[in-house]
This record gives C-alpha cells, structure tokens and sequence, in this order.
C-alpha cells in the first residue's frame, strides 16, 4: 500500500507545497498590482486562486486522476462564481470580510468563469510536466 511506503506523504506535501506557492502568488499578485501590467493584474488574482483550487484538490484526493481533478476544480470553482449571484445579507457580511471575500469573491463576472478555466488548465500542466519528476503515483 503506498501510505506504508511514504509515496502518498510525500506526495502530499508536493501538492501543499504548490498550494502554498500558488496562494502566495495570487495574493501578491494584487498586493502588488500596481507594479504589475494591468493584464497581469486583472487576470492572474482570479486563474491563480482556481489553480490553487486545483492543487488542492490533487493534495486531498491524492489518488484521483488529473482529470477528474481538473473537472472537480472547474465545477467548484464555478458554483462559487455562480453562488455570487446570491444576494443575502448573512452571504453578503461574509463576504465583506477579507477572508470572505478571498473565498467567496464579491460579485458574479463571465470573465472569472474564463480565467479559473484559464488557471486550472495552466497548473494541470504544470502538474503533469513538472511535478511528476517529484511524484510517483
């Protein structure tokens, strides 16, 4: 079984470790927006956060196919877009925070739909041709 040999472990700890890069990224890409092209700045937040979604879900689910990772990304990272849509005031405090709001988002955009598809597919590549040389599943 790979847990007794340490393969899912250290699995794992890649996919964290890519989550955390990828968090860091995203945050510093708005943190530091005005040093940043505008292209850069309106585009990498939203494809970094979806990314960061998919690393996740590879960290947590660490035997499911990329595939099924990619789809499992997209269709959260969807429903939380969608769920924007939803104007209630508890959902609306919530998201008045900053974490809530790093989470959750603020209001519905096509264009974020675009850029997690966009980030997810990205960091699936990543996934499949860099990291592999770190993971043996």
């Amino acid at each position: 079984m790979k847990h007794q040999n340490g393969l899912s472990i250290k699995n794992r700890w890649v996919y964290f470790i890519a989550v955390i890069i990828t968090m860091a990224a995203g945050l510093a890409s708005r943190t530091y927006g005005a040093v940043l092209p505008k292209w850069m700045y309106e585009h990498f937040g939203d494809a970094l956060w979806a990314g960061m979604i998919y690393f996740g879900v590879r960290m947590v689910f660490i035997h499911l196919s990329r595939a099924r990772a990619v789809w499992i990304s997209v269709i959260f990272s969807w429903v939380v877009e969608f769920s924007q849509m939803i104007q209630v005031p508890w959902l609306n405090d919530l998201r008045s925070t900053l974490l809530g709001a790093l989470i959750l988002g603020r209001g519905f955009l096509v264009n974020d739909l675009i850029r997690y598809l966009i980030g997810i597919l990205c960091v699936y590549f990543i996934d499949r041709f860099i990291l592999t040389r770190f993971i043996r599943l």
